[in-house]
């Protein structure tokens, strides 16, 4: 059997006061770790931890902690004590790193990839769920992965980002799962090289008897250049093309979810899951909320929340799965994202929100377009194009960049898009 790390004789340094900070700092003090220390770089944040005193002199503690754990998507080149971190950096893990090295004997299933990650772990949940196998959620996607109440037999499903994997030293999954790799926060990891290799990190401890699933040659080469020990299963789409026709899901069956489906089909073939029951199961299954999220239908017009598509390769992921559509896209762009002009003949109009509407003016140029500063105004523009015609429609938010220049995250945007849509729909269809 496996042996836990003994956290409570170990030192930490907690970076980041966010959920997940919080997360840590409450499984240490259940641990009985005794000598720990935390540090965010935003003051408010920090005064609200006043009554625990244990920020002072944290430039120190980094060089006596035996762990740094940081927090997902803080970027080292930005926080206070960069000097210091660095010199520092082999100490620094993640909660996930936590997780791993105090239950080392439960099974877990790690996914990661640019798109499609929260979907496939939730899939899977259902999937698991329906065939009687205890599980739990954690990680990127619900509760921090620390949070979670588990028993001997859990399987332990864990949405990793590519910013949890960059520093990661421990993580071991049992099940590793590596989606799809595009373009993304090239702002954050510099190159693409380095984000790829953030992904693949996912293998890095890997032993024989775990398994490793991917689809991409590309990958697969580096997979083996870099001598990972886990079971490779290589994904066809092969395989699930030949049974996905039987699956009585139509959200399921959309364009968008194929390659979530291949990976989560595979692993169901691993688990003895027989066929029967994998359909069975799948048929009660219900999208993510802002993920291609059909939420409203009026006449022969189709309203859809993709919110959480924060890049232009995410969108077209939605933009494939539907015609004559009236495409709200902008927000805050991603470093170096582009759009595919082969998705051009599926939209009829895009509706430009956002601060950043000259970026997104330029990558469209070749679409009609106009700009809008907020989703209300494009939504009741959309409106007015669409009122009194006998075509079928479908109108998407799918934005192809991050929410922050006017939200909150992306789910303040899909809830806002559906609010606005909720109230003007009725007035003008």
């Amino acid at each position: 059997m496996k042996e836990n790390l003994n956290l409570s004789k170990k030192s930490f340094a907690i970076y980041g006061l966010g959920t997940t900070g919080k997360s840590v700092i409450n499984y240490l003090k259940k641990k009985k770790v005794k000598n720990y220390y935390f540090w965010d770089d935003k003051k408010e944040i920090r005064n609200s931890f006043k009554s625990i005193n244990k920020i002072n002199n944290f430039s120190q503690k980094l060089d006596i902690v035996d762990f740094i754990v940081l927090s997902p998507g803080i970027n080292l080149k930005k926080t206070k004590f960069y000097k210091k971190i660095k010199q520092n950096k082999k100490k620094i893990i993640t909660d996930i790193d936590l997780f791993f090295l105090s239950n080392s004997n439960l099974k877990s299933i790690v996914v990661t990839g640019t798109n499609g990650k929260s979907t496939t772990c939730k899939i899977i949940e259902h999937l698991f769920k329906r065939n009687k196998i205890d599980v739990k959620v954690g990680g990127n996607i619900g509760k921090p992965i620390l949070d979670l109440k588990l028993k001997k037999k859990t399987i332990v499903i864990i949405e990793a980002s590519s910013f949890q994997l960059s520093y990661s030293k421990f993580i071991k999954p049992d099940y590793a799962l590596i989606l799809n790799i595009s373009k993304d926060h090239l702002d954050w990891h510099g190159t693409m090289a380095n984000y790829i290799n953030s992904k693949l990190n996912i293998f890095s401890n890997q032993e024989k008897n775990n398994y490793a699933l991917l689809n991409s040659r590309n990958l697969l080469k580096k997979f083996y250049s870099n001598k990972y020990k886990g079971k490779i299963k290589f994904i066809h789409k092969n395989d699930y093309n030949k049974i996905k026709d039987k699956i009585k899901n139509s959200y399921l069956g959309l364009k968008s979810n194929e390659e979530n489906m291949t990976f989560v089909y595979a692993l169901s073939k691993i688990f003895k899951i027989k066929l029967n029951k994998f359909l069975f199961a799948l048929k009660s299954f219900k999208g993510l909320p802002h993920r291609y999220e059909i939420f409203y239908k009026k006449k022969n017009i189709t309203f859809i929340n993709d919110s959480k598509a924060t890049s232009f390769q995410a969108s077209s992921l939605a933009l494939q799965s539907s015609t004559n559509i009236f495409w709200i896209v902008g927000g805050l762009p991603k470093v170096k994202d582009n759009f595919n002009r082969k998705f051009k003949k599926n939209i009829n109009r895009a509706y430009i929100i956002g601060d950043y509407s000259k970026h997104f003016e330029k990558q469209l140029k070749f679409i009609n377009s106009s700009k809008y500063k907020k989703i209300k105004h494009a939504v009741i523009q959309v409106l007015k194009d669409i009122q009194g015609s006998n075509k079928k429609s479908t109108v998407l938010l799918s934005p192809a960049s991050a929410s922050y220049d006017q939200y909150k995250n992306f789910n303040h945007r899909g809830d806002e898009f559906k609010r606005i849509v909720k109230i003007y729909a009725k007035k003008y269809i």
